[in-house]
């Protein structure tokens, strides 16, 4: 705790870099997964060649896929948000086909006979009603995002991770115990704020 009150501002910062990090990579991600999802709900073949795909992806050791993206794209952020948005996808799409196929057929069936297009029903019927499960997908991947970018910070893409690989290197528990009260606070404060959109969507 003495790191975090003596160094305040410096925590803030990072705090900062760390939450527009999970914000650009979830806004990525997000403009991914939910044309494939809705696509994979749509056609069962597909579905189960992305949810492999996405599962397997899923898999790869963060440490690991974080060096091949190095490789790739070099040190800084958007070797972060890349590896971020990869391992987000997993938990969106099925989010956003969970949802789909929760919404019961009747409606569908309903504005169908009602003379919706397949577009205007998916928007105006399937969507608001699959939307609750879809933002717990939503809600699960942003907790998953704030711990992931951590070891991202490895890449000298900054956020929390900066203080507990620095607290590592040079023996200080102090930062160790900064980054970490931070990291657990961004996502205990994410979850609680996406929970109540979530409650709110179920109304």
């Amino acid at each position: 705790m003495t790191y975090l009150v003596a160094h305040g501002d410096r925590v803030a910062l990072l705090l900062g870099q760390h939450l527009a990090l999970v914000a650009a990579s979830l806004a990525i991600a997000l403009v991914i997964a939910i044309p494939l999802g809705v696509a994979a709900a749509r056609r069962p073949p597909l579905r189960a060649f992305v949810l492999g795909i996405t599962g397997a992806l899923y898999t790869i050791p963060s440490l690991a896929l974080l060096a091949l993206l190095v490789y790739v794209l070099g040190l800084g952020s958007a070797t972060a948000i890349a590896a971020l948005v990869i391992y987000a996808q997993m938990v969106l799409i099925r989010g956003v086909v969970a949802g789909l196929e929760s919404v019961d057929p009747a409606l569908v069936d309903a504005a169908r006979g009602l003379g919706l297009t397949a577009r205007q029903t998916l928007l105006q019927v399937e969507v608001p009603a699959a939307l609750p499960v879809v933002l717990g997908g939503v809600r699960v991947a942003t907790v998953s995002l704030v711990a992931l970018a951590t070891i991202a910070a490895w890449t000298n893409a900054g956020g929390l991770g900066m203080l507990l690989f620095e607290g590592i290197s040079t023996n200080n528990p102090q930062k160790i115990v900064a980054g970490a009260l931070a990291s657990a606070a961004l996502a205990i404060g994410a979850d609680l704020a996406l929970r109540a959109v979530e409650r709110s969507a179920q109304r």
